[in-house]
């Protein structure tokens, strides 16, 4: 069954996709450094990723500086949730440099 799902990679490109394993995602010399689930929030304009990868595990954000999204979602702020209780959301947009790309 095929579920929304996401990767971040480790040279900080955004893949996002309805795929059954998140490694269903990876490009070939992909390393992937994270991955969960999202969803699109229409009313705040937002792309609402959480959880984690199985495979993969939670995203490692911090090794990031900059992140490159498919530029079809330009304008969309995105926004990391723990999910855990415990860590707030992370404005993705305002603590990484986001780059579109076509």
């Amino acid at each position: 069954m095929t579920q929304p799902k996401f990767i971040i990679t480790l040279d900080g490109h955004l893949r996002l996709g309805m795929v059954e394993m998140h490694k269903d995602l990876l490009q070939p010399g992909d390393q992937c450094i994270g991955g969960g689930y999202y969803r699109f929030d229409y009313v705040t304009n937002r792309i609402v990723l959480s959880r984690s990868s199985y495979d993969f595990g939670v995203p490692k954000w911090h090794v990031l500086d900059e992140l490159q999204v498919p530029a079809v979602y330009r304008g969309l702020r995105l926004i990391y949730q723990y999910d855990d209780g415990e860590h707030d959301d992370i404005d993705l947009s305002d603590m990484l440099k986001i780059s579109y790309y076509e």
